[in-house]
């Protein structure tokens, strides 16, 4: 029985072919991105932006009647909730964003909590409160600091890893592509508005993580070659290098993507804003490894004496003493 090949061995794509107008249109989208998030901003969850969430369970119903929840909270004045089913098809997580001057004071968030509970109490009798967190204004905006601070500990502690494994233009290249994917992440989430939250911070990491490995595959393929192959122009020993990873890389995007795809579908409200954030992730950086990180190496100076070891005063006299030189 033959194995199924996604990829043919002789794959010979002129990715660098391309480089030019892909790099643009890039760093349009890096652009844009931006200023999707400095114009529209950011969907911040009770964790970033400060509120109520209150998680609860009907337990005389198959379903919580998610919709009429809504209705009901909203019209309480404090902005528009949101519902959405937590575990169980009967089990609700009520995320409500409190006004500047109530979330900054404990006692007024905790009057405005009372007051969602005690009303759905009132209007459901099978209403049994699992849980009630609030989220001050300063402890929400640490959050957001936190968050920033460990994406951008992770990406310097990627490009320091890479420059010491490689030379320093592979770490220049592997930190753009890197900027790229997230940027691109955070301008979906301004775009569709999708809730962000902490969980919005873990599927980031899990795309830099996802990223770096691609880039790292074919970072070492591109090394090897360059020992190898010593008079080749550097854009076709970087296609052949895509080209030698490609199977691979087709292979972990195509699992990955069948894997996210259910959870995308058919997957709880409460994970969509993360699943989608991986998803795409996924799609650009996949993209970044080939079309960010390899072509930029061109532009840096890389070239096939990069990884030559540089010959010592001592190299150049054991020559002459052995009658080399």
């Amino acid at each position: 029985m033959r194995l199924l090949k996604l990829v043919p061995d002789n794959t010979n794509i002129k990715f660098l072919k391309w480089r030019i107008p892909f790099f643009v249109v890039s760093i349009l989208l890096i652009a844009a991105s931006w200023a999707l998030v400095m114009t529209k901003g950011l969907n911040y969850g009770v964790d970033f932006a400060g509120g109520l969430e209150v998680r609860a369970t009907f337990t005389q119903s198959a379903e919580a009647p998610v919709a009429q929840l809504r209705d009901d909270v909203e019209a309480l004045g404090y902005g528009s909730p949101v519902v959405q089913r937590f575990g169980e098809d009967n089990q609700v997580s009520i995320r409500v964003r409190l006004p500047d001057d109530v979330a900054a004071d404990q006692e007024a968030a905790q009057e405005a909590a009372n007051e969602v509970v005690s009303t759905l109490q009132a209007e459901y009798p099978d209403f049994r409160l699992d849980g009630n967190d609030n989220v001050s204004g300063k402890v929400s905006g640490e959050f957001r600091m936190t968050a920033i601070y460990a994406l951008l500990a992770a990406m310097a502690a990627i490009a320091l890893y890479i420059w010491i494994r490689f030379e320093w233009q592979f770490g220049v290249g592997a930190l753009f592509a890197l900027f790229h994917d997230v940027s691109l992440t955070l301008g979906m989430f301004a775009l569709f508005q999708l809730e962000f939250s902490l969980q919005i911070i873990a599927a980031i990491l899990a795309i830099i993580g996802y990223s770096l490995n691609d880039t790292i595959v074919i970072y070492d393929r591109i090394r090897e070659n360059l020992k190898k192959y010593r008079k080749m122009p550097l854009p076709e020993l970087l296609d052949l290098s895509v080209n030698e990873t490609l199977a691979r890389t087709v292979m972990t995007s195509l699992t990955l993507f069948v894997a996210l795809l259910p959870l995308l579908i058919f997957g709880p409200a409460s994970l969509f804003g993360m699943v989608a954030g991986i998803t795409l992730g996924l799609f650009v950086g996949t993209y970044s490894s080939v079309y960010m990180a390899a072509p930029i190496l061109v532009w840096l100076g890389v070239t096939s004496d990069s990884f030559v070891p540089e010959e010592t005063v001592a190299d150049v006299q054991e020559k002459k003493a052995r009658g080399v030189v």
